[in-house]
């Protein structure tokens, strides 16, 4: 859910005022969960928190901040009262002007960019809003007159844990602590041609954690969302040994030999949950029979074509969606999987026959 860091800090280097929009706290039903961010500028707005009557009310409101500089606000929206809306629910809605001096903000963006875990706090009461970074060993930075207390530090350690945006209310404000840390929806990308720069751009948008690897260091962009990290490799099959458990791998690079040999890599390993091969099913059969040949086993667990049941398209970007959506589906049975309790089975479970 920390997109809104990579572009808050885009804007920052570009010199660019913006207005922070966040979803304080919620009760009842409501578009978007706790946490859910988007920025205003004076020529675009950058995310959502959940679009209708509420998000238009609030880019009005952003747009008013950013043309008269003031300090940061609360609002409070009944949505069916205030905005019409069949959600019912009331959004508490925190307005925060950035101009990319805060201490805070260069903090977040380093911690997040090295992959050390922290939570970003926000206070808002009425001594107004200040902020604190924290890593599990303490405070980083921040404008916290007092550094926070032990309760919030406490609430700090448990949104890391939970890897959840957490709300605390105040009697005069509320408390808000959001996870900055890499996600544990580790996909690794091998290629970047045009589908696999499609299937990047469409798996950035999820909280996921992206590996884009490829040979050819030019067809690797500059810039990319700060949940993507570029890897220049001469020889791309070695990252294989570099992924996480559980990790999903796509290949789709410009050559078949190197999906071949990077495939092998994958097979080798037997602990990532995802294979999945760009191409035809007479690819699949190709490739079965020459890693067959190899002496690779288990081969059932390589996926091609890839994407969702029921989408035929070719196209970069209809790849890209359908296999996003697959990813999805997939990581909703792993995770419904292991929640699911473990049955009884008895004085002989866990024995050998």
């Amino acid at each position: 859910m920390t997109e809104w860091l990579g572009d808050a800090l885009a804007l920052a280097r570009d010199g660019r005022r913006a207005v922070l929009v966040t979803v304080a706290a919620v009760r009842g039903s409501a578009p978007r969960e706790i946490g859910a961010r988007m920025l205003v500028t004076d020529a675009e707005t950058v995310g959502t928190i959940g679009g209708g009557q509420l998000e238009y009310r609030c880019a009005e409101i952003a747009c008013d901040a950013l043309r008269q500089p003031g300090t940061a606000r609360l609002r409070r929206f009944p949505l069916g009262a205030d905005c019409g809306q069949c959600c019912g629910g009331v959004v508490d809605v925190l307005f925060e002007p950035l101009d990319g001096s805060a201490a805070w903000l260069a903090a977040a963006g380093r911690l997040r960019s090295e992959g050390t875990p922290c939570a970003l706090l926000a206070r808002f009461d009425g001594n107004g809003l200040a902020h604190a970074v924290v890593t599990a060993s303490g405070v980083v930075a921040g404008d916290w007159a007092a550094w926070p207390d032990a309760a919030t530090l406490a609430l700090a350690r448990r949104s890391l844990s939970e890897r959840r945006t957490m709300c605390n209310r105040l009697a005069s404000g509320i408390v808000l602590v959001e996870p900055l840390a890499h996600s544990d929806f580790v996909i690794a990308v091998f290629g970047a041609g045009h589908v696999g720069a499609a299937t990047v751009g469409v798996l950035a948008t999820l909280d996921a954690s992206i590996r884009w690897i490829d040979s050819r260091r030019e067809f690797l962009p500059a810039r990319v969302p700060c949940n993507v990290q570029t890897l220049w490799s001469d020889a791309p099959a070695r990252e294989v040994a570099a992924l996480p458990p559980g990790a999903y791998c796509l290949v789709m690079t410009h050559s078949h030999p190197l999906d071949l040999e990077i495939c092998g890599r994958v097979l080798e390993r037997g602990d990532l949950a995802y294979l999945g091969l760009i191409g035809s099913r007479s690819k699949r059969r190709r490739f079965e029979q020459r890693l067959a040949a190899a002496g690779y086993t288990r081969l059932e667990r390589l996926t091609c074509p890839i994407g969702i049941a029921g989408v035929t398209g070719k196209a970069p970007s209809e790849i890209a969606i359908a296999t996003a959506a697959e990813l999805l589906k997939l990581r909703g049975e792993r995770q419904a999987a292991a929640a699911a309790p473990i049955a009884d089975l008895g004085p002989f479970a866990g024995r050998r026959a």
